[in-house]
């Protein structure tokens, strides 16, 4: 089971992976155009200035490989692409291709510079991944017809097209499919400032009065990631409606946010049980991640893709050769004095 299929993941109130319950909220705040698309500046200008000039070519845009924590808008970018290219959008997974069937019926029906977005690209079997290679390069699909000595090779044309693919695990894609992308772009968290901007926005899409105070405070617990923000605003705004005056204000944000017991630096329960492991049975490390694991009763994989990288992020957790080691930020937080050996770790 992978981890965007693991129930209990998805159940976290703070975690960036998407839930059932995401899609059509998203949609409705998603927004469609380059310049409604709030942070990720650099991302922008280099998309908007390839997308004009393959404009003006009249030809289709460079592959895209987009990479990142997942959240932070890789779909949204993909779908932005089609919008201002004015082309058509087909969207699927790298897991929901399992065999060359399915990917040739893809890519054989695909219309002059359409724009193909492949989500968790990393995960596409490796057999459709050197399907995939011709038609990315010279826009011509092999197809072996047969089997044994009397098997045939049988070149089809593709219409020229934008591939999109998205990745969380830029690491496990293999050196000849990512050679593929003429345009790679990484996206980074956002800041407190961009999400209350987001935040803002989606408010005023649902018809919630907010205030600057509600929806800073809602975005600074929000983890640097859109689709959190939006998530803990739904929360607080169901809070404001039924025990609020329906506004949300900072107290009324406090109240709601304390209630989902998310803190002030956007922690859940697993977050402080994650650190607290550390400094409390481990001497705030090192401790090996398989140990950590362990101690936590959760999978090695999950620690370091989903709970670690926004601890690291803010600094309050270090990767180092010998283990994971938390910081003196993450003894402030819970008010614990380091000891002598463990100051002379910092």
């Amino acid at each position: 089971m992978s981890l965007t299929e693991n129930p209990e993941l998805k159940q976290r109130l703070v975690s960036a992976a998407a839930v059932e319950d995401d899609s059509s909220f998203e949609l409705k705040l998603r927004p469609r155009r380059l310049q409604e698309f709030i942070g990720q500046s650099k991302v922008k200008e280099n998309l908007a200035v390839a997308i004009e000039a393959a404009k003006s070519r009249g030809e289709a845009l460079d592959h895209v490989l987009l990479y990142g924590p997942p959240g932070l808008g890789k779909t949204t970018l993909a779908t932005i692409i089609a919008n201002e290219l004015g082309v058509a959008f087909q969207q699927t997974s790298g897991p929901a291709l399992q065999i060359k069937g399915d990917l040739t019926a893809v890519l054989t029906n695909l219309q002059n510079r359409q724009v193909l977005f492949i989500d968790e690209i990393h995960r596409l079997q490796a057999q459709l991944e050197e399907l995939l290679y011709s038609a990315l390069e010279d826009y011509k699909l092999d197809i072996i017809i047969g089997q044994g000595p009397s098997a045939r090779t049988h070149t089809m044309d593709v219409k020229p097209f934008t591939f999109v693919g998205a990745t969380t695990r830029a690491g496990l894609l293999s050196a000849p499919l990512r050679s593929r992308f003429g345009i790679v772009l990484r996206l980074e968290f956002y800041t407190d400032a961009e999400l209350k901007i987001i935040v803002q926005r989606s408010a005023e899409i649902l018809g919630v009065e907010i205030d600057d105070a509600g929806a800073n405070e809602i975005a600074s617990r929000a983890r640097g990631t859109p689709r959190i923000a939006n998530r803990l605003l739904r929360r607080v705004r169901d809070f404001a409606q039924v025990r609020g005056a329906g506004r949300i204000d900072l107290a009324t944000a406090q109240k709601a946010l304390h209630m989902l017991e998310v803190d002030q630096h956007g922690f859940d329960e697993i977050d402080r049980k994650l650190l607290l492991t550390i400094i409390e049975k481990y001497q705030g490390g090192p401790v090996g991640v398989n140990t950590l694991a362990a101690a936590l009763a959760e999978e090695a994989e999950a620690i370091e893709e989903i709970y670690e990288p926004f601890l690291i992020q803010i600094g309050f957790l270090n990767r180092t050769p010998r283990g994971r080691t938390v910081t003196r930020l993450a003894y402030e937080h819970f008010g614990i004095s380091p000891s002598r050996r463990q100051s002379s770790l910092f």
